[in-house]
């Protein structure tokens, strides 16, 4: 068969879809990139978010309609959405001819032959095992690897452990094999990703292995490691110290604070507090890493005061990166019983203003580092700027910002180039390589 699929959300989710991509070309299918080609139609959901919610239905509708327009085509719906909603999906859209939950790739085939002999297909068994094979869906030069799946930490708006399950690690034999395998396609940055990266291991070694998980990872042709989603309470001064001083491992680390006010976050669930995040900050900034993280304001009961708190402590310049969300009530999950919940247009108005004042560190942060000469990653051009485009170890590709950049000499994407940075354009930096 020829198949075509649309992934939403997370990188997490992303590395599902590359497995099961694999999986289904291993069986001897076609994947195609344009649906209109495509006899089936894998729409890979998210669950996340209102919004995130949102656009899974909107894609769920267009693929029903990409199946209405030729006789013979199918639709699956995988992921999030489709575990977390799994029969009201599959009675909301009887046109979707089969359902899958988030464990469920490795039953592919038998949901491919059920729908081509026109029988419906539902499972939501979570049976999967590991498999490392990937079909990359990024640029060839990065890619990102999922040291395990499910969390234990249960904050009170979050509704991944009740959608993923416990946390779970994977095997560090497994993990270094589908590594292995990343480097012998071209990967020269691998992008370590979970829910909870900082907690790698405890289920399973029954103490925390990343550092030892990244020491193995360094013995392979790789030219960066980047470390996401690290627990602020996991993150002890051995590992700020095993991040400045490791070789390939980025100078950046992504760590969701989610709020400043010590209330905000005791409701929240969390395990940290105003004093310990502001020490941590410290810490990381004195080791000259770069911090990206992730705030939640309109959370219910959060006062004018506590967003004052957040916003002033973002005007402080404490995070080099950031993103900002307007609570989102998740049913289901603690905080959606919590008494004081805000009105949308206070949560998007206190969002917007969170995102513009962060938008004005980035720029300060821009500034002071024209003259210095970074060592560059070249991903592309942008044709409308006439500009080379590319990225240092302190930038997350599609997060953070770029470099704009020109050269006089031929570049070749995917390798690493100095570029002196010039100025700053919005927020991203300008540059011209430097002849070494």
């Amino acid at each position: 068969m020829k198949i075509g699929a649309i992934s939403l959300g997370c990188d997490k989710n992303r590395v599902d879809l590359e497995k099961l991509l694999a999986r289904l070309a291993s069986l001897g299918h076609t994947i195609v990139s344009d649906e209109d080609e495509a006899d089936v139609l894998i729409v890979n959901t998210c669950a996340f978010i209102k919004i995130a919610k949102e656009e899974s239905i909107e894609e769920i509708l267009n693929a029903i309609q990409f199946k209405n327009r030729r006789e013979g085509r199918r639709v699956i719906v995988t992921g999030c959405l489709s575990q977390r909603y799994f029969d009201e999906l599959a009675q909301e859209f009887p046109e979707v001819d089969a359902f899958l939950g988030v464990a469920d790739y490795d039953s592919i085939q038998a949901a491919l032959d059920s729908v081509a002999a026109g029988e419906r297909y539902r499972l939501r068994a979570g049976g999967d095992a590991f498999h490392a094979e990937r079909m990359l869906t990024t640029p060839c030069h990065y890619g990102y690897l999922k040291i395990a799946d499910g969390c234990n930490n249960h904050c009170t708006y979050c509704a991944i452990p009740a959608i993923r399950g416990a946390y779970r690690s994977e095997r560090m034999e497994d993990l270094l094999d589908e590594a292995s395998r990343l480097v012998d396609d071209g990967v020269k940055e691998l992008i370590l990703v979970a829910q909870d990266v900082s907690r790698y291991g405890t289920d399973l070694y029954g103490q925390p292995r990343l550092m030892q998980l990244v020491r193995e990872l360094e013995k392979l042709d790789l030219q960066w490691i980047r470390l996401l989603y690290l627990e602020p309470e996991m993150v002890t001064d051995e590992l700020i110290e095993f991040v400045k001083t490791e070789p390939k491992v980025a100078k950046y680390m992504d760590i969701p604070l989610q709020h400043i006010d010590s209330g905000v976050l005791k409701r929240m669930g969390r395990h940290t507090d105003e004093a310990y995040t502001r020490e941590l900050v410290k810490k990381v900034s004195a080791a000259g890493i770069t911090l990206r993280s992730t705030f939640i304001c309109g959370f219910p009961g959060e006062s004018e005061d506590a967003y004052l708190k957040l916003k002033g402590f973002i005007e402080e310049g404490n995070v080099d990166y950031a993103g900002f969300f307007a609570y989102s009530r998740e049913e289901g999950t603690p905080a959606d019983r919590l008494g004081g919940h805000l009105p949308q247009k206070v949560k998007l108005q206190r969002a917007r203003q969170l995102e513009k004042a962060q938008q004005r560190v980035i720029a300060n942060r821009h500034k002071a580092k024209i003259g210095s000469v970074v060592k560059t990653l070249y991903e592309g051009i942008d044709f409308d700027k006439q500009m080379f485009v590319g990225r240092t170890q302190c930038e997350a590709p599609d997060i953070d910002s770029n470099i704009l950049f020109t050269s006089e000499f031929p570049l070749e994407i995917g390798n690493f180039y100095d570029v002196r940075i010039t100025g700053v354009r919005a927020l991203n930096m300008i540059g011209k390589t430097v002849q070494g």
